[in-house]
């Protein structure tokens, strides 16, 4: 293997991604490469993925480096983690099979990831998902007593400007397959209207869409300057003693924003905002709901998620998915049972109708006519 580009680096992938541009070579530190990463890296078309990392730790199946490969996209673990503060950004590196070269200079070595590596690896966290999915249920239960507040009515909603009482309110995440499903939702953004909520970059999904946030809600680590200074409002996500590490980010940008302290994700937050504030109806996309999810994300457990959503109830319809109900090509048989499906209140107005019947008799008689004519003629 023979590769020659420029290194685009960084600890956060999802940082990584806002710089990296087509062909160049991305330096990530990212132990198990989840979905969206992959997806997101996919969207790049890196030449090559140095990951300082182990990609598939063997703690759960993730699908990152299955996605990263079948895109025809290799991926280099590196055999020492110094290599990765040796890689500068923007260095020329050289990849000769399994040797790094930056601007020519020999800086260290890496394994890249076959398909049969990581099939391998795959098999091994699949045998260890049981022991993963025990620790993950007693940290949900220990967690849910510690976080019960969510649901008991001891938390401290903000004041906000925008009126969410009795309307459809949408909540995107930048979670998996959320362009897929927001596609597929399009006609009930545009008939219905909602309110329209993204969770940190999920403000920037709405932007890849057309749509403009009314509320951006977070610790603002993920989200764009663009997207923050045109949300309606802004709601930044404090920790339950009131430390607010997005907040000075929105100050330097001079911007104005609430507050809002809470344990859990700022997508649980979110829900629970719509839900205070009397939303009639709640949509979700990219929202993360089951254990891969969560330890995609680093969560050790789903305390706060398993209490809000225990909370909203009814309100909240899950749109994760959805664009799996629309994936069956057109058939022509399906424009046929159309077309006689609309023709049968038209035929059957046209033949009780009186009109219709004197219609018919003149064409009777002109056609009665016209014969004998010929009759004559002949």
């Amino acid at each position: 293997m023979f590769i020659q580009s420029i290194a685009k680096k960084d600890v956060k992938t999802k940082k990584l991604i806002k710089r990296l541009k087509p062909n160049d070579i991305a330096v990530i530190k990212h132990r198990d490469i989840d979905e969206v990463a992959a997806l997101s890296l996919v969207e790049k078309r890196p030449k090559l993925v140095i990951n300082a990392e182990k990609s598939i730790s063997g703690k759960y199946p993730n699908k990152g480096p299955s996605i990263l490969i079948k895109a025809g996209i290799n991926i280099m673990e590196l055999d020492n983690q110094n290599i990765f503060e040796k890689i500068k950004e923007n260095s020329y590196i050289t990849v000769i099979n399994d040797k790094i070269y930056e601007n020519n200079k020999y800086i260290g070595s890496g394994v890249i990831l076959t398909e049969e590596i990581i099939n391998k690896r795959i098999a091994q966290a699949k045998r260890n998902i049981e022991v993963e999915l025990d620790k993950f249920i007693e940290n949900t239960l220990e967690y849910a007593k510690k976080e019960k507040n969510l649901i008991i009515g001891n938390l401290k909603v903000p004041e906000i400007d925008v009126n969410l009482k009795n309307k459809h309110v949408l909540i995107v995440v930048r979670g998996r397959d959320y362009k897929k499903d927001l596609r597929a939702i399009q006609h009930y953004i545009r008939e219905v209207k909602p309110i329209l909520i993204g969770v940190d970059g999920g403000g920037d999904a709405l932007l890849e869409f057309g749509y403009k946030p009314d509320i951006l809600i977070g610790d603002m680590d993920s989200v764009s300057d663009e997207c923050l200074k045109i949300s309606k409002e802004i709601i930044v996500h404090a920790y339950s003693n009131g430390n607010s590490p997005g907040l000075n980010r929105i100050k330097k940008l001079g911007l104005e924003c609430k507050i809002f302290p809470s344990p859990g994700t700022s997508e649980d937050i979110a829900l629970l905002l719509a839900y205070e504030k009397e939303a009639d109806f709640i949509v979700a996309v990219g929202t993360h709901t089951d254990m891969i999810d969560f330890l995609e994300k680093g969560r050790k457990g789903m305390a706060s998620t398993f209490l809000v959503r225990l909370k909203v109830g009814s309100k909240l319809i899950d749109a994760k998915g959805v664009n799996k109900l629309y994936r069956e090509k057109f058939k022509l048989t399906y424009f046929f049972s159309i077309l006689f499906s609309s023709l049968v209140p038209i035929l059957t107005v046209f033949i009780f109708s009186p009109f219709s019947h004197q219609i018919l008799k003149l064409l009777e008689i002109r056609l009665k006519l016209i014969l004998k004519l010929k009759g004559i003629l002949w």
